[in-house]
């Protein structure tokens, strides 16, 4: 069997997240009725012209600094012709001959495999089409428009990614960075994010064969999943003698086969040519520099300062600073609070699964830093028990967002007490009722710790140091030998 090379570039689609979309006022939001954020600019009704969104433009040029590309400075916005019913206008209003940014680095640096970098081609800037709904069991499509218009970031890799994991790790960079860069939330499930990846075999050394693009997958999983299934199709056909027809096809997640669309258009039926609605846009020294300075620093940076600054391992600084805003919070905490193990483990652990529970970001979590400052505070300072901290002083700090840390210990009823004479005479009671239970303790029985530490903790009426109570009676134990 003759060796294989596999060829992959990768058409990466970014929804960005502004209000409006890319040429008109129309509101821009996932999950609106049906055909409700359509207006006439979008739909080109006769007398209306497209506005360009500067805000648009800035996101561009700040992933195409970011990822090392060369911003045009002068942008022409293209007309793509291609007729299809969620397209309103018979044509699509994007970037051709003058993407707001040339060439461009993907660096892919995860600890889990080997370094690499994938070169890009471009990024340009487009409007989005709208979205066919095909209903099961009948012989109509419904079409809904509101995705029209939408702002994207079309982002086009060279064909130079060797298998399925290159271009997952890939989409995963990107999309932390799009993320970081807080212009796009990078949800494939809701097509905010969507990729198209371009494969192709060959013969070591031997030109690209032709050329199959893969569309409809909606998570970096199904990418992978695709892209291994259609090598393997292709490389099954190559065996067998047969032509490998250059095409579209459409993945389907349930079954994990792809299936023909269309044969690939050629550039020359898209009929280019310069959008006559929108004059040229100059981009300035002062608007690029100001652009540029906009940029926050980028996660493998933050990741270097929590390891040597703050002391984290690098697992720890690896998930804090894969989101940017985790990172910032982080910082922010640390500022009052000098344990910044915990900050961390607070962070990764009680906050983001509150965060989950009730699919929320961070930036929008109702406890400020300066709080989870005090709270860590109060449980490094034995105030309060970690359980208690976690389990009920954190969800009534987030509930109650003005009462101050040591109001709602003392409301909650919470605050450990180390009051040594009284934990003395309570574990002193417990051994004298238990005095068969302490000689299986001694004979071996060393879990029955654990029944003395609840029979003590069970007596008291107040909160204890659990850790203090656990040292007491292990004191308390050796007398009794």
């Amino acid at each position: 069997m003759p060796t294989l090379e596999t060829v992959i570039g990768l058409e990466v689609h970014v929804q960005l997240n502004t209000k409006s979309k890319i040429f008109s006022y129309d509101n821009n939001d996932f999950g609106n009725q049906p055909n409700s954020d359509v207006g006439a600019i979008t739909l080109a009704h006769p007398g209306t012209l497209p506005m360009v969104s500067k805000e648009v433009i800035d996101m561009g040029m700040k992933l195409g600094i970011t990822l090392e590309g060369t911003i045009n400075r002068n942008l022409i916005f293209d007309r793509k012709n291609y007729f299809y019913p969620d397209l309103p206008k018979g044509y699509q209003i994007t970037q051709d001959a003058t993407p707001i940014c040339k060439g461009g680095i993907v660096k892919i640096r995860s600890d889990n495999s080997p370094h690499f970098d994938v070169e890009l081609t471009k990024i340009h800037l487009e409007e989005d089409a709208g979205k066919s709904i095909h209903v099961q069991d009948t012989n109509f499509t419904n079409v809904d428009l509101n995705r029209s218009g939408v702002p994207l970031l079309e982002i086009v890799t060279e064909p130079m990614i060797a298998s399925s994991e290159q271009a997952g790790l890939c989409l995963i960079e990107l999309r932390k960075l799009v993320r970081y860069l807080d212009i796009s939330d990078g949800n494939m499930e809701q097509g905010s994010l969507r990729c198209d990846a371009n494969i192709s075999l060959r013969l070591n050394g031997a030109p690209l064969g032709s050329k199959v693009e893969i569309k409809n997958m909606n998570s970096i999983k199904n990418v992978r999943k695709a892209i291994d299934h259609e090598v393997q199709r292709q490389t099954k056909m190559i065996v067998a003698g047969k032509v490998i027809i250059s095409e579209t096809r459409t993945y389907n997640a349930d079954n994990n086969t792809t299936s023909g669309m269309r044969k690939k258009e050629e550039l020359n039926d898209y009929r280019y040519f310069p959008e006559p609605d929108i004059s040229p846009i100059i981009i300035s020294d002062e608007w690029y520099e100001s652009v540029k300075k906009s940029i926050p620093i980028l996660p493998d940076k933050v990741k270097k300062i929590l390891i040597k600054d703050y002391g984290l391992s690098n697992y720890d600084a690896q998930l804090l600073s894969d989101d940017r805003f985790s990172a910032e919070y982080f910082f922010r905490t640390a500022n009052t609070c000098r344990h910044y193990k915990a900050i961390s483990n607070w962070i990764m652990g009680p906050i983001r699964s509150y965060l989950n529970e009730n699919e929320m970001r961070i930036g929008t979590l109702n406890l400020s830093p300066s709080k989870l400052a005090d709270l860590i505070n109060a449980v490094q300072k034995k105030e309060i028990s970690l359980l208690d901290a976690t389990q009920q002083a954190f969800r009534y700090l987030v509930k109650y967002p003005d009462v101050e840390v040591k109001d709602a210990i003392g409301t909650l009823g919470i605050a450990q007490v180390d009051d040594f004479d009284e934990i003395q005479h309570l574990i002193a009671d417990v051994l004298a009722d238990n005095p068969d239970k302490v000689k299986e303790y001694h004979n071996g029985k060393k879990g029955l710790l654990s029944m003395f530490m609840g029979l003590v903790m069970k007596k008291s009426v107040k909160r204890r140091n659990p850790q203090k109570v656990n040292t007491m009676i292990k004191e308390n134990l050796e007398k009794i030998k």
